[in-house]
């Protein structure tokens, strides 16, 4: 597996499949053709640009067939939203792992910096990847969709995360689009600098702000 793959791998843990049964196999062999793909996509839409890559390119660099590409994901465009669904479960079950009486906002920053050394530990351009994805005109959509996911998730484990007295929806819920919006802002200062230094500084810097301007830990 080509060290792309790290990023788009589903980082949940699920019930893998009984590697003895017929059912097993044809799962696990499945499972590595679609990680193929999204694998080789990512890599050549960081390389070439999303647009600018075509389907059949994919297919190669995956050593399939176009009628196989096609029988995982409907367009390339799907290949790029499995890709990030791979971060959405990464951060929530990083979330899932924090200590359970760390404040909300640590556990927040933590898990976005775990995110970005993952993608820095991924083996591609990590600026490219970020800078593809939330400046591309076209990529606009799969970009809100993916934020919009994380805050939704990252809200959902807020939310049980809390003691039941002081669980509040509404809270947990504002709390995951400051963050989300925190990683955000921090982001936008990287990609300004062109990816020099670290986004994890940037990131830090961010949420110190946060923590000193609003006490978001006020929210419950």
């Amino acid at each position: 597996m080509t060290p792309s793959a790290t990023i788009v791998r589903r980082m949940i843990d699920v019930a893998a499949p009984d590697p003895t049964s017929k059912s097993g196999l044809r799962e696990r062999k499945q499972e590595r053709v679609r990680q193929d793909i999204m694998d080789a996509g990512l890599r050549l839409f960081v390389k070439q640009g999303f647009d600018a890559t075509t389907v059949d390119q994919v297919a190669e660099a995956a050593e399939i067939s176009r009628r196989t590409l096609f029988r995982y994901f409907e367009t390339k465009g799907d290949i790029l939203m499995a890709a990030m669904r791979g971060m959405s479960d990464f951060l929530e079950a990083s979330l899932r792992a924090r200590p359970a009486k760390e404040a909300p906002l640590l556990s927040l920053l933590e898990i976005f910096i775990a995110l970005s050394q993952q993608l820095v530990s991924s083996g591609i351009d990590s600026y490219s990847l970020a800078y593809m994805i939330d400046r591309d005109p076209s990529l606009r959509q799969y970009s809100l969709q993916k934020h919009a996911e994380w805050e939704d998730r990252i809200a959902s484990v807020l939310f049980e995360r809390l003691p039941a007295g002081r669980r509040s929806e509404v809270g947990a819920a504002l709390l995951a689009r400051i963050g989300v919006g925190s990683f955000r802002t921090a982001l936008d200062q990287w990609l300004a600098n062109e990816g020099r230094g670290q986004l994890k500084t940037h990131l830090v810097e961010t949420f110190a702000l946060l923590d000193k301007t609003i006490k978001p830990q006020t929210l419950f």
